[in-house]
């Protein structure tokens, strides 16, 4: 077939009438009696008129549609119920007076809600803080997890086994990805090391988005207790 046509004395190449074809979509609405001859070749080798094929793409781009907007309701779903866990975490946070009502909360939220194993909060002090729930430790102690202090961001992945030892202690044996925090307002006042039994639960390759706002809220909470306490 030529990739050209003849209307008159002038010739007209197949591109020029799709460009025109697609610039007056009402064409053959209004000349109906060329939808009687027009024929597009289906893919099992029979014919079908130009009206069915038309429908047929705009039944599949519905469907494709219908699909995008399943997926994104499905996002928004998953987005509210994270949205009411992060404001349980943070309400339960904001209303600690204590050390160890932060751990707890912690403890309540990241392994009930968030599904971790294990929560570990490390504060760094060269002197002894009110707390049982919370293990106090010198800079000079945390020297093998310096390198997740230095960042200042959180990490996600699987630690060396000598810094998965030090943070889960007893429980390291069992713990087999995790995510750490650093806890930064001015200084680094400690770390937030959240573990799973899951090796793949925490990848490197996951965005930190809001493991960060847990620390940025952690942190401020932390600091408003030290101070009532005349420690920071």
């Amino acid at each position: 077939m030529s990739d050209e046509l003849t209307v008159g004395e002038a010739t007209l190449s197949a591109e020029q009438v799709a460009d025109y074809l697609s610039q007056h979509p009402d064409f053959f609405s209004e000349h109906t009696y060329l939808l009687e001859k027009l024929y597009v070749p289906h893919e099992r080798g029979t014919a079908i008129s130009l009206v069915e094929r038309q429908t047929s793409l705009l039944r599949a781009r519905n469907e494709q549609l219908h699909s995008r907007l399943s997926e994104l309701i499905d996002a928004a779903r998953y987005n509210d119920g994270q949205f009411e866990k992060t404001k349980r975490m943070v309400l339960g946070l904001l209303e600690s007076e204590t050390l160890d009502e932060v751990a707890v909360a912690l403890e309540e939220s990241l392994c009930r809600d968030f599904y971790g194993d294990e929560t570990v909060l490390v504060l760094f002090s060269e002197e002894a803080l009110d707390t049982n729930g919370v293990r106090v430790l010198s800079r000079g102690e945390c020297s093998i997890v310096q390198p997740l202090i230095d960042t200042n961001l959180p990490s996600c992945g699987q630690l060396s086994d000598a810094m998965n030892r030090f943070l889960f202690q007893d429980s390291a044996v069992r713990v087999q990805s995790s995510a750490v925090v650093p806890l930064v307002k001015g200084d680094t006042l400690g770390l937030l090391a959240i573990g799973s039994y899951d090796p793949n639960y925490f990848q490197s390759s996951q965005g930190t988005l809001f493991l960060s706002y847990v620390g940025e809220v952690l942190s401020r909470v932390v600091a408003r207790i030290l101070r009532q306490q005349g420690r920071y």
